[in-house]
């Protein structure tokens, strides 16, 4: 039960990376693609209508957290303190930037709200990469299960290293560059004329960002944490998850050269879903590795919760998932196609 737990989490957590990460992508290139007020008011059509529920997967994703692996919950909020406040004044930033954007029709009122929801958007994408990567790298967890990190400490990686250090920095860099390539295959399915021009040439460049920074930082994860691999050794057919982000990464450029901009997109969302699924697999059990001694890091184990909750709680979260799984059909449906000057929404 525990297992099954684990993967749903995990299942979340993608799912709300590749759906708030397209929308993520919008608002890291949205100065760039919209060189002028109504060019941006398009991008912002584009993700208008899904950007707030996309979210609730990362909502549904803390709560299932909190619900199935409590101490792993409290050892992760207590210890990530400082980066969650970042990241929800971040999130409230973005936020506030859509809906702010609107309330008075000035250019220099738009200019500032477009920049907010741009910087938001970026250091967001930043500072989720760099927490997978404390989670790749290890906390310092003390024999009770917590832990505290500062910002950063001297930037290596040592026991006792800060949220941020070069290995950590290196997947926030990963984690930019892909969301950057999504999000502009995104702004390319819905747009037309020069802004999807524009969205293709920035996810040329980000294609080749990606590309690196992946490669980089595989070679850097082998060497902080190579047990990493041991789940593959053991269990190969879970080498299918790294196959099919290379085979995802290869088709977004493969697509983008062809315009096929809906294959594109859903190339790089396969590249993202399998690469944190090829994550998950290799910590298994491991849910948070402890930097400073390896007895005491969690596991789905010695965090979950007491069995008969976990049984309970699988019903009430498939009635869960069938209805959101339907509102975002419903969404996605009523909102698909083009977006354009007289489209609906923001």
């Amino acid at each position: 039960m525990e297992t099954l737990w684990f993967s749903i989490v995990a299942f979340m957590l993608a799912m709300y990376t590749i759906l708030d990460g397209f929308d993520l992508g919008a608002g890291i290139i949205h100065r760039l693609v919209g060189k002028t007020e109504s060019e941006r008011e398009l991008v912002l059509k584009a993700i208008g209508p899904v950007w707030d529920g996309n979210e609730v997967w990362l909502l549904a994703a803390g709560g299932t957290l909190y619900f199935a692996f409590p101490k792993l919950y409290a050892s992760s909020f207590s210890g990530f303190y400082l980066p969650l406040m970042i990241v929800l004044w971040l999130l409230i930033l973005r936020g506030v930037s859509i809906e702010f954007h609107h309330v008075i029709h000035h250019p220099m009122w738009k200019s500032l709200w477009d920049t907010v929801f741009s910087f938001a958007s970026i250091l967001l994408s930043i500072f989720f990469g760099a927490a997978l990567g404390n989670v790749v790298r290890g906390v310092p967890l003390n024999a009770d299960g917590y832990f505290f990190e500062p910002l950063w400490t001297t930037f290596t990686i040592v026991p006792n290293a800060g949220i941020l250090d070069w290995f950590t920095t290196l997947m926030g860099l990963v984690a930019l560059s892909t969301l950057t390539l999504h999000g502009s295959h995104y702004i390319a399915l819905k747009t037309e004329g020069e802004i999807r021009n524009r969205a293709l040439r920035i996810a040329s460049m980000a294609w080749w960002g990606t590309a690196l920074t992946s490669v980089l930082a595989l070679s850097a994860t082998s060497y902080i944490r190579p047990e990493i691999w041991g789940n593959f050794s053991l269990y190969q057919w879970g080498l299918i998850f790294p196959l099919a982000g290379i085979l995802g990464l290869a088709g977004s450029l493969w697509y983008q050269k062809h315009n096929n901009d809906a294959r594109a997109f859903l190339s790089s969302a396969l590249f993202i879903g399998s690469m944190l699924a090829s994550t998950a697999f290799g910590l298994y059990p491991n849910v948070l590795p402890a930097s400073t001694n390896p007895d005491y890091g969690l596991t789905i184990f010695n965090t979950s919760a007491q069995p008969h909750g976990l049984q309970v709680g699988i019903v009430w979260w498939v009635v869960g998932i069938i209805l959101t799984a339907g509102y975002f059909v419903f969404v996605y449906r009523r909102f698909r196609g083009k977006v354009s000057a007289e489209t609906e929404g923001y």
